[in-house]
């Protein structure tokens, strides 16, 4: 029997649907609603629910919500103001102060919990539709193949068929949007890493360190509520061999390799909730647009998060998109996905040999230098986009 449930989508007609309302998401849908298109953003998650994440907003992810008019908000959350980033070689420490500039004053690293609220709320203030509870489960299409809207289901699984000019998958790594379009690589990488997750109580490392010794690497990242999170990567037939005998074990362990003194400080801390581990999935770039659709975010190009720059990668990319879809036409869209391509093959490469672990702790900041250069380029391009197309919208 069909539901007789009121469904929450106001419309049958769209100009975009967009598959998930996180950070790519929830940015394209606020970005593209600030130009006055009917925006609807569905999402099978609640508003502001927690996800695995490395939190790091890297300079040219701080410089978009500066841009968007949102930093203030990540600001007032309490989140952290980070002024030094640490690299630890082995024994060996060199720390980098955060420098002003592009009205950047810091780093930050809000809880997903913070940043993906923060982003749907601006979505939902520019215009946009952003319903949670719901997910796009098939794309309509033109007698010419052509995508011209989305079948959307609730969790009582009924349908609702949604006209729209274009579909958006900013659904993750794992993305539906990407499978049902038969989305193909373009590019991959071969190496991946598992990384375990904790958050641990006043631990008192100040700034972001990234700590890096023969067979593993580690991140402390101060974030939301007194809380740091503290992360292991290491390689994955390891974490496969050793994750039956516990996660903890496997964590300390690892970090006891590479930083006995941050080992320390973890063992000498309060948790905050339970560990938990991504398994690895190898990096790649994916065919990103074709006639009526788009990806975005980690549905579109993905890499390991052992240099932590997914956040300010789906920041980019969002804007990228929402700058083409403005400009109209197919061409635009290639010209999109063109764009984001020459932007990232580079962190791509750099972040693949990282996370290969095949280098010793010369080669790791040989890599940390080609990845700075890589950034510096990223922020260039920000740099350089005018700020009349985010400028966040007069409060009347």
């Amino acid at each position: 029997m069909a539901s007789t449930m009121q469904s929450p989508i106001t419309r049958d007609r769209y100009d975009v649907v967009i598959a998930g309302a996180r950070c790519a998401g929830a940015s394209t849908a606020m970005l593209l609603a600030r130009q006055g298109m009917r925006v609807l953003v569905v999402d099978p998650t609640s508003r502001g629910s927690d996800t695995l994440s490395t939190h790091a907003l890297m300079r040219g992810g701080v410089l978009q919500l500066h841009r968007w008019g949102l930093l203030d908000a990540v600001r007032a959350a309490d989140t952290p103001t980070i002024r030094t980033t640490t690299f630890h070689y082995g024994d060996e420490a060199i720390e980098v102060s955060i420098k002003e500039r592009d009205n950047v004053d810091g780093l930050y690293a809000p809880r997903r919990t913070v940043l993906d609220a923060i982003l749907c709320d601006a979505a939902l203030a520019a215009g946009a539709e952003v319903v949670h509870g719901h997910s796009v489960v098939d794309v309509l299409r033109a007698p010419d193949g052509r995508v011209r809207g989305a079948n959307i289901a609730g969790a009582d699984q009924h349908v609702i068929n949604v006209a729209a000019d274009l579909v958006i998958g900013a659904d993750g790594v794992r993305s539906r949007v990407a499978r049902i379009l038969e989305a193909e690589l373009d590019y991959t990488v071969l190496h991946t890493t598992a990384s375990i997750y904790g958050y641990w109580k006043d631990l008192g490392w100040e700034g972001f360190h990234w700590l890096y010794n023969i067979g593993g690497a580690v991140g402390s990242i101060p974030t939301n509520d007194g809380d740091t999170c503290v992360f292991a990567s290491l390689p994955p037939t390891r974490f496969e061999e050793e994750r039956a005998n516990g996660l903890d074990a496997l964590y300390h362990a690892v970090l006891s390799e590479v930083s006995p003194e941050l080992a320390r400080s973890v063992n000498a801390s309060e948790a905050s909730g339970k560990l938990r581990a991504f398994a690895g999935t190898t990096g790649f770039l994916r065919r990103s647009s074709g006639p009526g659709w788009a990806l975005v975010g980690d549905a579109g190009y993905f890499k390991d998060p052992i240099t932590a720059h997914g956040i300010t990668d789906a920041l980019r990319d969002a804007e990228l998109l929402a700058r083409a879809v403005a400009d109209g036409g197919g061409g635009a869209l290639a010209g999109y996905q063109e764009t984001r391509d020459g932007l990232v093959k580079g962190l791509l490469d750099v972040t693949d040999h990282i996370a290969s672990f095949e280098w010793d702790l010369d080669e790791a900041k040989e890599d940390h230098l080609v990845l700075s250069r890589e950034m510096n380029a990223e922020v260039g391009l920000l740099r350089a986009l005018d700020q009349e197309f985010v400028a966040p919208p007069a409060v009347v």
